[in-house]
């Protein structure tokens, strides 16, 4: 069965159209997909900062235990070089 030129022209619009379809509706699957990254990325974004801010947090904790550390530093070198003392009784 041959076509005739309009029935051409009819299956040909209807293959574009599908085409068509297929190409929206892929378009569609992908914003879905660029929504739910987008939304793990903040997330993870959220969890990064947090992790930094402990970190930060950690950081100043040592740098104050370093600092009170070498305050007593110099006592204790006295106290380990002092004379033993005998003891009592």
């Amino acid at each position: 069965m041959f076509l005739s030129k309009p029935n051409l022209t009819t299956a040909r619009n209807l293959g574009i159209a599908l085409i068509a379809g297929v190409s929206l509706s892929a378009c569609a699957t992908y914003k879905d997909d660029f929504a739910r990254i987008d939304s793990r990325l903040d997330q993870l974004d959220v969890k990064v900062q947090g992790a930094a801010q402990s970190a930060e947090s950690a950081n100043q904790s040592a740098t104050q235990a370093n600092q009170r550390l070498d305050q007593i530093e110099g006592r204790v070198q006295q106290l380990e070089q002092a004379p033993r003392r005998k003891p009592r009784g």
